[in-house]
């Protein structure tokens, strides 16, 4: 918990206001829970706050449809145990004024490293005159804990590892208690319905990326989502490179906008664990990629201001970039054309494809996808620049830690070492068609995602 701006509640409070922001459910949700148990102690009610902001950096209508539908859940989750919920769509939705007009005696808020959404927090507890705490509700590990930059997965690793038993030992039963005193909503108080289209009087919104009908946002789909996995968790590391196949969890758009918290995961992987023994090898395999690897990208972006550009690089790999900033390219494609997926490398292609009509692309391919617009890219920077922009732009994961982590790693090296010299790429570890292409059933993965107007094998949707 991180104390924003000191003082006593509010002595003539009305309520305890949870603003919420990234994590975006009722269930399991640190932030909230600590809410109620301030509000217990003053015997005041709960109400949540969304802000629905028409500006949220690089966010687009297939966002906000699914941003939509999992408040759906939040509001019935709430209601069931008896916190209110209050919506404000843009232009009116100022988190101060709400909080003023609710006669908050306390807010309680989560956390986000990326540096609008810091910088909010900033701006709101300087406008505010009463406490302010937020809670690291979407990691395990409380970021602040590491107190410094971390460099790989195996410095973060013995580091998270230390403090693993205690955070998964203290809440091995989450509990998400109703709080004592109901909430009751004032008459007058605005709020806007969720079942008219949030973003209907945002004129500038770009609305030209769709919403994608195969996935459905909210915690309701994000447990069914998490039940399928931990069926199958036995075939995770088998099946888990295997972009053509269901094998990996597939959770990242819940987890991203906070339908689901990384702890409720971890613990129903490691019940599976427990009275699968069968599954324990992928059980771990797949904590690593949970933890180990998510938190360092959080971490990442919460120490480094450069995330989302090529100066995020360590000296090691601004050397071999500058090195090699004069090697020739060919084919060189333009923003254009990758877009459209319009090169020679018909994988490559079909995870652009993925991408761009599905919302989502699996890992592995991610990373041959990044390295492949550096390699037909005319720089570093530009490459970093484009691989942002796509990312942003179309994946319901994208605008996130995980994501700039994953580019920087494939662009730039980091979290990685130097590998053999080579044209283009210097020390920067390749990846070649033939070879990324040879470890699955490729032509079944480009068969599942086509070109417009050609009929798709069934996929893992």
């Amino acid at each position: 918990m991180t104390v924003r701006r000191e003082g006593t509640p509010r002595s003539d409070g009305r309520c305890v206001v949870y603003w919420m922001q990234r994590a975006q459910r009722a269930r399991d949700n640190a932030a909230l829970n600590l809410a109620v148990q301030i509000a217990d102690e003053l015997d005041l009610p709960v109400v949540t706050y969304f802000a629905g902001i028409s500006n949220f950096p690089n966010a687009n209508l297939r966002h906000y449809h699914f941003l939509q539908q999992g408040l759906l859940d939040v509001e019935s989750d709430l209601k069931a145990r008896g916190i209110g919920f209050v919506l404000r769509n843009a232009p009116e939705c100022s988190p101060v004024q709400f909080f003023a007009e609710a006669h908050a005696a306390i807010v309680i808020g989560d956390e986000n490293p990326l540096r609008a959404m810091e910088r909010w927090r900033s701006t709101v507890a300087k406008n505010i005159e009463i406490p302010y705490w937020t809670v690291d509700a979407d990691v395990i590990v409380p970021s602040k804990l590491l107190e410094k930059a971390q460099y790989a997965a195996r410095t973060i690793r013995p580091r998270l590892g230390k403090f693993l038993p205690e955070f998964l030992h203290l809440v091995k039963n989450i509990e998400n208690p109703s709080p004592k005193k109901e909430w009751q909503q004032p008459r007058g108080l605005r709020h806007d319905k969720l079942s008219i289209d949030m973003t209907q009087r945002w004129p500038d919104l770009d609305r030209s990326v769709l919403p994608v009908d195969e996935w459905n946002g909210g915690s309701n789909a994000a447990f069914k989502r998490l039940h399928l996995f931990t069926k199958s968790l036995g075939a995770y590391d088998r099946d888990r490179n295997h972009p053509e196949t269901d094998g990996t969890s597939m959770l990242s758009p819940w987890l991203h906008f906070g339908h689901i918290g990384p702890l409720t995961i971890a613990l129903a992987v490691r019940k599976t664990m427990q009275t699968n023994p069968a599954a324990k090898e992928s059980g771990e395999a797949y904590l690593d990629q949970l933890i180990t690897w998510r938190e360092l990208c959080i971490n990442f972006v919460k120490y480094e201001p450069n995330y989302d550009t090529s100066a995020c690089a360590d000296p090691w790999a601004k050397t071999t970039i500058a090195e090699h900033a004069r090697d020739e390219r060919s084919p060189l494609y333009s923003l254009a054309q990758l877009e459209r997926a319009e090169t020679y490398d018909e994988l490559w292609n079909a995870s652009q494809r993925q991408m761009v009509h599905r919302g989502w692309m699996h890992n592995y391919m991610r990373m041959y996808w990044a390295k492949k617009i550096l390699e037909w890219s005319p720089s570093v920077h530009v490459a970093f620049e484009r691989t942002v922009y796509l990312n942003d732009r179309y994946f319901l994961d994208g605008r996130d830690p995980n994501g700039y982590g994953s580019i920087a790693w494939a662009l730039v090296g980091k979290f990685d070492r130097a590998w053999n010299e080579r044209p283009i790429f210097g020390k920067i570890r390749y990846m070649s068609g033939a070879s990324t292409g040879r470890k699955f059933n490729s032509k079944k993965y480009i068969a599942q995602n086509p070109p417009p107007g050609e009929p798709a094998e069934p996929s893992l949707f």
